[in-house]
């Protein structure tokens, strides 16, 4: 069923942090074929990463006005994918950067909100955050450690970015992490509450049990139809397992000492 709502968005941001769900929920979103192909088009804090990211690395451009024009109007065409829905995967660690771009682009927007309308069209913002710091933390660092960051539910890896290696438990590096997601939620929530955000609000948790009722919630936001959210296979598997468990367990009890 389509559900007509008085928002009209043209756009959505998955604002979030690693390891908490997002490439599930892109998948799935980008499976509708209807609201567009979202992904971490200004990951990297770094304009030459996006260029290569986007397919342009080997434009010249007579100024970065018009570098910035192309960059930001092919992520727009790359993640709208037809549809008439952008949408982006934005993490804070190029929080900062992407807006700066951004302020280039569009100097007269008051606002970040503004910015990001001017550009892409009326955003929908979805905060997706992960509860279990711990299990989020430990998740990051062993996928750090052994290169494997998605694989398909048939075990095919889907995101390899080192040679395999065997982890190996760090404490110091996973309370880093418990920290650094810990400050990312936070940021996320001052700057909702600056910009008077009211975001739609997803749990880790809530988007592994029923996948498929996060994405039907989503697509009646976004004023699309929920029906094809329904027969969607999931596209990636967890990969928690015993060394999760038995890290998350050992960290607990060391923090608990």
């Amino acid at each position: 069923m389509k559900v007509q709502t008085e928002a009209a968005y043209k756009a959505y941001v998955i604002c979030t942090s690693p390891r908490s769900g997002s490439t599930l929920l892109c998948k799935l979103l980008a499976a509708t074929g209807q609201a567009g192909n979202p992904k971490s088009y200004f990951h990297e804090p770094d304009i030459d990463a996006w260029q290569t990211y986007l397919g342009l690395e080997t434009r010249r451009f007579a100024t970065e006005g018009d570098r910035l024009e192309a960059l930001f109007s092919t992520a727009l065409e790359k993640g709208s994918a037809g549809t008439g829905i952008f949408g982006l995967r934005l993490q804070r660690r190029s929080f900062d950067y992407f807006f700066q771009q951004l302020a280039k682009l569009r100097p007269g927007e008051r606002t970040r909100v503004t910015q990001i309308e001017a550009v892409f069209g009326k955003p929908l913002f979805i905060h997706l955050t992960r509860s279990d710091k711990i299990a989020q933390a430990v998740s990051f660092v062993k996928a750090s450690q052994t290169g494997l960051w998605h694989k398909a539910p048939d075990g095919r890896e889907l995101e390899r970015l080192a040679p395999p290696k065997e982890p190996q438990y760090d404490a110091d590096r996973i309370k880093e992490h418990v920290d650094l997601f810990t400050d990312n939620d936070r940021a996320w929530n001052e700057w909702f509450e600056a910009e008077k955000i009211a975001p739609l609000r997803i749990s880790y948790d809530t988007l592994s049990n029923d996948p498929v009722s996060v994405t039907a919630l989503i697509l009646n936001h976004l004023g699309l139809d929920t029906a094809s959210a329904e027969d969607i296979d999931l596209p990636v598997a967890r990969l928690s397992d015993r060394v999760n468990s038995e890290w998350i367990e050992r960290f607990q009890n060391e923090k608990a000492g």
